[in-house]
């Protein structure tokens, strides 16, 4: 077998459709299905369930994709280590970042990171952390910004920075007038919270649980972003927490305010992560020295 056969099976797997997997792969879709046909037939087996509008993929299939996933990726490390450490600042970066640290942190960054490395484009990628975790490891993306914890096998994890929570609340609330927030403060409050699937709203969840109140479904209202939810509580819909770099966006200045918490608050560690075997050391401290210029409000660096 080749690794443009082992690339046929990988995109159609991830895919789920011939004929989108072949426009990926910039080929033919019959030449796509012959590929994978032959390649079926030469193992003897069946890797795709195909159906009419739809195809599966086996059980015995997603273990054979796995190894794939790994020989080219392996396969793109050799390359990349052939062609010598000249280069790894000169080619693309594949770079990935959470909903709620991606949309603040990167507007600062890439402007760092171009005069640490103007040759190198970035290819950005934001995401739930879920998604990332598997595109990082089909190396899809090469490095990827994250909330710890994060533990994946063969994946190298660097913590950045500490980076508190603040309430967004209207100036018209009495907590307004507080020179800081309690926890117990949002017990009786609309707390607006993003929705499943954000790890922001897990944190938030396990540090303050007296905001979510699934018996009270007035009291529990859903935003599907950071943006979203700050509109929100501009309506007048309630309050809500932020990571504190996201409080650098001035909508709304006029009528709304930010609270740090008191004591101990609850607060998040951002990270950079990559797979250990990634070749391109320079490139990952080249991220890593340009967060280290970058002014980032009431965050403790690592």
């Amino acid at each position: 077998m080749t690794l443009t056969e082992l690339k046929y099976l990988c995109a159609l797997a991830q895919e789920k459709h011939f004929g989108k997997a072949a426009e990926r792969c910039h080929v033919s879709q019959p030449a796509l299905s012959s590929a994978i046909s032959k390649l079926e037939k030469r193992l003897s087996i069946s890797i795709f369930e195909r159906h009419k509008n739809s195809i599966r993929i086996t059980e015995l299939g997603e273990k054979l994709v796995m190894q794939a996933q790994r020989v080219l990726e392996e396969a793109n490390t050799f390359t990349d280590l052939a062609e010598g450490s000249k280069h790894q600042l000169d080619s693309p970066l594949r770079l990935g970042g959470i909903y709620t640290i991606a949309p603040y942190l990167f507007p600062q960054l890439i402007p760092k990171l171009k005069k640490i490395a103007p040759k190198m484009p970035l290819i950005i990628n934001e995401n739930f952390t879920a998604n990332l975790r598997i595109k990082l490891q089909r190396g899809e993306l090469d490095a990827i910004f994250v909330a710890l914890p994060f533990k994946e096998t063969g994946v190298v994890t660097k913590a950045l920075y500490e980076e508190p929570f603040v309430a967004l609340l209207p100036k018209s609330n009495p907590l307004a007038k507080q020179t800081s927030i309690h926890r117990k403060d949002l017990s009786k409050e609309t707390v607006l919270l993003l929705g499943e699937g954000h790890c922001f709203r897990d944190q938030i969840l396990k540090t303050c649980p007296n905001c979510y109140k699934p018996d009270e479904l007035q009291q529990t209202i859903e935003g599907t972003s950071l943006e979203t939810l700050r509109h929100m509580v501009a309506s007048g819909m309630g309050i809500t927490i932020l990571p504190s770099t996201a409080t650098q966006v001035k909508h709304y200045s006029a009528t709304l305010c930010t609270k740090p918490f008191d004591k101990n608050g609850p607060q998040r560690t951002v990270a950079l992560a990559w797979r250990a075997s990634f070749p391109r050391t320079k490139a990952i401290d080249a991220l890593i020295a340009a967060l280290n210029q970058l002014h980032l409000p009431d965050v403790v660096v690592k």
